[in-house]
Protein backbone atom coordinates (compact mmCIF):
# COMPACT_ATOMS: atom_id res chain seq x y z
CA UNK A 1 0.00 0.00 0.00
CA UNK A 2 2.84 2.35 0.76
CA UNK A 3 4.11 2.50 -2.80
CA UNK A 4 0.23 3.10 -4.26
CA UNK A 5 0.33 6.30 -4.68
CA UNK A 6 -3.55 6.44 -4.70
CA UNK A 7 -4.70 4.45 -2.00
CA UNK A 8 -2.09 6.73 -0.23
CA UNK A 9 -4.25 9.44 -1.13
CA UNK A 10 -7.09 7.93 -0.37
CA UNK A 11 -5.89 7.53 3.25
CA UNK A 12 -4.92 11.38 3.88
CA UNK A 13 -7.76 12.20 2.90
CA UNK A 14 -10.05 9.84 5.39
CA UNK A 15 -7.78 10.90 7.69
CA UNK A 16 -8.00 14.46 7.19
CA UNK A 17 -12.07 13.75 7.04
CA UNK A 18 -11.94 12.68 10.33
CA UNK A 19 -9.51 15.21 11.95
CA UNK A 20 -11.91 18.10 10.30
CA UNK A 21 -14.73 16.04 12.01
CA UNK A 22 -13.04 15.25 15.39
CA UNK A 23 -12.49 19.95 15.03
CA UNK A 24 -16.16 19.85 14.88
CA UNK A 25 -17.18 17.81 17.39
CA UNK A 26 -14.75 19.60 19.76
CA UNK A 27 -16.17 22.82 18.16
CA UNK A 28 -19.66 21.82 18.62
CA UNK A 29 -19.00 20.88 22.10
CA UNK A 30 -17.24 24.02 23.50
CA UNK A 31 -19.99 26.44 21.93
CA UNK A 32 -22.59 24.09 23.94
CA UNK A 33 -20.62 24.85 26.99
CA UNK A 34 -20.41 28.36 26.89
CA UNK A 35 -23.07 30.23 29.16
CA UNK A 36 -23.33 33.62 26.56
CA UNK A 37 -25.49 30.59 24.01
CA UNK A 38 -27.95 29.73 27.34
CA UNK A 39 -31.10 31.35 26.70
CA UNK A 40 -31.57 34.35 28.30
CA UNK A 41 -34.05 36.18 26.57
CA UNK A 42 -38.01 35.63 24.92
CA UNK A 43 -39.11 38.06 22.75
CA UNK A 44 -42.49 37.99 21.85
CA UNK A 45 -44.77 39.49 18.58
CA UNK A 46 -47.97 39.19 17.11
CA UNK A 47 -50.99 39.21 18.37
CA UNK A 48 -51.07 39.70 22.63
CA UNK A 49 -54.12 40.92 23.30
CA UNK A 50 -54.80 38.34 26.33
CA UNK A 51 -50.90 37.60 26.68
CA UNK A 52 -49.96 36.08 30.01
CA UNK A 53 -46.41 36.23 31.31
CA UNK A 54 -46.91 33.88 34.17
CA UNK A 55 -47.85 31.44 31.27
CA UNK A 56 -45.08 32.23 29.08
CA UNK A 57 -42.46 31.31 32.00
CA UNK A 58 -44.36 28.17 32.79
CA UNK A 59 -43.66 27.33 29.04
CA UNK A 60 -40.02 28.74 29.00
CA UNK A 61 -39.39 26.63 31.65
CA UNK A 62 -40.07 23.42 29.88
CA UNK A 63 -37.50 23.96 27.05
CA UNK A 64 -33.86 22.02 27.42
CA UNK A 65 -30.80 22.99 25.97
CA UNK A 66 -29.23 26.23 24.94
CA UNK A 67 -29.78 28.43 21.42
CA UNK A 68 -28.14 25.38 19.31
CA UNK A 69 -29.67 22.36 20.75
CA UNK A 70 -33.06 23.67 21.97
CA UNK A 71 -36.18 21.90 20.62
CA UNK A 72 -38.29 24.72 18.17
CA UNK A 73 -40.75 21.84 17.48
CA UNK A 74 -41.00 21.33 21.73
CA UNK A 75 -40.54 25.36 22.31
CA UNK A 76 -44.01 25.67 20.15
CA UNK A 77 -46.28 23.17 21.42
CA UNK A 78 -45.86 24.07 24.59
CA UNK A 79 -46.52 27.98 24.20
CA UNK A 80 -49.87 26.39 21.93
CA UNK A 81 -50.56 25.06 25.27
CA UNK A 82 -51.30 28.67 26.70
CA UNK A 83 -54.53 29.86 26.93
CA UNK A 84 -55.56 31.37 24.16
CA UNK A 85 -53.08 30.59 21.73
CA UNK A 86 -54.24 29.35 18.41
CA UNK A 87 -50.90 28.93 16.85
CA UNK A 88 -47.16 29.90 17.26
CA UNK A 89 -44.12 30.69 15.93
CA UNK A 90 -40.92 29.98 17.30
CA UNK A 91 -37.34 31.16 15.69
CA UNK A 92 -33.93 31.71 17.30
CA UNK A 93 -32.05 34.94 17.70
CA UNK A 94 -28.62 35.39 18.18
CA UNK A 95 -27.00 34.77 20.61
CA UNK A 96 -29.35 33.68 23.61
CA UNK A 97 -32.64 34.74 22.31
CA UNK A 98 -36.13 32.89 21.38
CA UNK A 99 -38.61 34.80 18.93
CA UNK A 100 -41.98 33.64 19.87
CA UNK A 101 -45.00 35.10 17.28
CA UNK A 102 -48.77 34.47 18.49
CA UNK A 103 -51.30 33.88 16.55
CA UNK A 104 -54.88 33.69 19.68
CA UNK A 105 -58.29 32.44 19.22
CA UNK A 106 -60.76 35.27 18.76
CA UNK A 107 -63.68 34.58 20.58
CA UNK A 108 -66.98 34.69 19.31
CA UNK A 109 -68.99 32.73 21.83
CA UNK A 110 -69.57 30.07 24.54
CA UNK A 111 -69.60 26.46 23.66
CA UNK A 112 -71.57 24.59 26.26
CA UNK A 113 -71.00 25.42 29.70
CA UNK A 114 -66.99 24.62 29.40
CA UNK A 115 -65.44 25.93 26.67
CA UNK A 116 -65.30 28.69 24.26
CA UNK A 117 -65.81 28.97 20.23
CA UNK A 118 -63.90 31.14 18.29
CA UNK A 119 -65.07 33.43 15.26
CA UNK A 120 -63.93 30.37 12.78
CA UNK A 121 -65.91 27.85 14.58
CA UNK A 122 -62.63 26.14 17.11
CA UNK A 123 -63.41 24.93 20.37
CA UNK A 124 -60.73 25.80 23.16
CA UNK A 125 -60.06 26.65 26.97
CA UNK A 126 -60.06 30.16 28.60
CA UNK A 127 -61.23 32.20 30.89
CA UNK A 128 -64.53 33.52 29.24
CA UNK A 129 -64.43 37.25 31.89
CA UNK A 130 -61.48 37.66 29.73
CA UNK A 131 -63.25 36.97 26.66
CA UNK A 132 -65.43 40.45 27.28
CA UNK A 133 -68.83 40.82 27.93
CA UNK A 134 -70.72 39.95 24.32
CA UNK A 135 -70.42 36.76 24.15
CA UNK A 136 -72.65 34.79 22.28
CA UNK A 137 -74.02 31.20 23.18
CA UNK A 138 -73.31 28.15 20.70
CA UNK A 139 -74.71 24.25 21.35
CA UNK A 140 -74.28 21.12 19.48
CA UNK A 141 -72.49 17.94 19.33
CA UNK A 142 -68.89 17.08 19.62
CA UNK A 143 -67.70 18.21 16.44
CA UNK A 144 -70.34 20.26 15.06
CA UNK A 145 -68.78 23.54 16.28
CA UNK A 146 -67.57 24.88 12.90
CA UNK A 147 -71.16 23.90 11.41
CA UNK A 148 -72.99 25.88 14.06
CA UNK A 149 -71.30 28.80 13.71
CA UNK A 150 -71.52 28.48 9.76
CA UNK A 151 -75.41 28.13 10.73
CA UNK A 152 -75.41 31.24 13.09
CA UNK A 153 -73.78 33.53 9.77
CA UNK A 154 -76.89 31.56 7.52
CA UNK A 155 -79.80 33.14 10.50
CA UNK A 156 -78.25 35.96 11.29
CA UNK A 157 -78.57 37.22 7.53
CA UNK A 158 -82.01 35.67 7.22
CA UNK A 159 -83.11 37.63 9.95
CA UNK A 160 -81.26 40.75 9.23
CA UNK A 161 -84.51 42.29 7.65
CA UNK A 162 -86.24 42.19 11.29
CA UNK A 163 -83.10 44.05 12.65
CA UNK A 164 -82.86 41.46 15.71
CA UNK A 165 -79.57 40.07 16.97
CA UNK A 166 -79.03 36.32 17.52
CA UNK A 167 -78.09 35.64 20.87
CA UNK A 168 -78.19 31.87 20.87
CA UNK A 169 -77.78 28.78 18.32
CA UNK A 170 -78.15 25.49 19.45
CA UNK A 171 -78.10 22.26 17.42
CA UNK A 172 -79.35 19.07 19.20
CA UNK A 173 -78.55 15.76 19.37
CA UNK A 174 -81.41 15.04 16.78
CA UNK A 175 -79.97 17.80 14.72
CA UNK A 176 -82.59 19.82 15.40
CA UNK A 177 -82.29 23.83 15.02
CA UNK A 178 -83.07 26.20 17.21
CA UNK A 179 -82.53 29.98 17.98
CA UNK A 180 -82.72 32.51 20.68
CA UNK A 181 -82.81 36.32 20.23
CA UNK A 182 -81.51 38.83 22.01
CA UNK A 183 -84.72 39.94 23.15
CA UNK A 184 -85.41 36.76 24.62
CA UNK A 185 -87.77 35.30 21.79
CA UNK A 186 -87.13 31.69 20.86
CA UNK A 187 -87.02 29.73 17.67
CA UNK A 188 -87.91 26.61 16.97
CA UNK A 189 -86.70 25.31 13.39
CA UNK A 190 -86.29 21.60 13.16
CA UNK A 191 -83.82 19.84 11.24
CA UNK A 192 -82.72 20.86 7.55
CA UNK A 193 -84.64 18.54 5.19
CA UNK A 194 -82.83 19.35 2.10
CA UNK A 195 -80.75 21.84 -0.09
CA UNK A 196 -83.12 21.28 -2.74
CA UNK A 197 -85.04 24.32 -3.83
CA UNK A 198 -88.41 22.08 -3.90
CA UNK A 199 -87.89 21.18 -0.13
CA UNK A 200 -89.04 23.36 3.01
CA UNK A 201 -85.55 24.57 3.68
CA UNK A 202 -84.40 26.26 7.01
CA UNK A 203 -84.15 29.44 4.69
CA UNK A 204 -87.51 28.99 3.69
CA UNK A 205 -88.40 28.74 7.08
CA UNK A 206 -87.17 31.85 8.51
CA UNK A 207 -88.21 33.76 5.22
CA UNK A 208 -91.92 32.79 6.31
CA UNK A 209 -91.38 34.52 9.66
CA UNK A 210 -89.84 37.37 8.34
CA UNK A 211 -92.61 37.71 5.40
CA UNK A 212 -94.89 37.69 8.18
CA UNK A 213 -93.55 39.98 11.14
CA UNK A 214 -95.03 43.04 10.45
CA UNK A 215 -98.19 41.52 10.60
CA UNK A 216 -97.78 39.70 13.54
CA UNK A 217 -96.43 42.79 15.88
CA UNK A 218 -98.87 44.89 14.36
CA UNK A 219 -101.59 41.81 15.77
CA UNK A 220 -100.19 41.01 18.84
CA UNK A 221 -97.30 43.53 19.77
CA UNK A 222 -93.64 43.20 19.88
CA UNK A 223 -93.37 40.73 22.64
CA UNK A 224 -93.24 37.80 20.43
CA UNK A 225 -92.19 34.80 22.62
CA UNK A 226 -91.98 32.08 20.69
CA UNK A 227 -92.27 31.20 17.47
CA UNK A 228 -92.28 27.03 15.75
CA UNK A 229 -90.96 27.21 12.11
CA UNK A 230 -91.27 23.44 12.11
CA UNK A 231 -94.46 23.15 10.64
CA UNK A 232 -94.77 22.33 6.50
CA UNK A 233 -96.40 25.44 5.21
CA UNK A 234 -96.88 27.89 7.98
CA UNK A 235 -95.72 28.51 11.66
CA UNK A 236 -96.99 29.11 15.68
CA UNK A 237 -95.85 31.88 18.14
CA UNK A 238 -96.94 33.09 21.42
CA UNK A 239 -97.04 36.27 22.42
CA UNK A 240 -96.91 37.80 25.82
CA UNK A 241 -100.10 36.92 27.54
CA UNK A 242 -101.17 34.58 24.37
CA UNK A 243 -101.71 30.85 25.62
CA UNK A 244 -99.27 28.45 22.31
CA UNK A 245 -101.41 25.21 22.42
CA UNK A 246 -100.51 22.92 19.24
CA UNK A 247 -96.97 22.23 18.11
CA UNK A 248 -95.62 19.80 15.74
CA UNK A 249 -94.70 16.00 16.71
Amino acid sequence: MWHNLRQLNLLANLLSACGALLLLVGLAYWLNRQPVFVLRALRIEGDTSHFNMQGARAAMSQLRGNFFTVDLDAARTAFEAMPWVRHASVRRIWPNRLSVALDEYKPLGTWGSDWLVSTQGERFTANPAEAGDDLLAFNGPPGSEQQVVARYHDFKRWFAPLGVQVQEVTLSSRYAWSVELASGMRIELGREQSEDLNMDTLAKRCSRLVAAWHYMTTQWGPQIEYADLRYPNGFAIRAAGMKFIDRPK
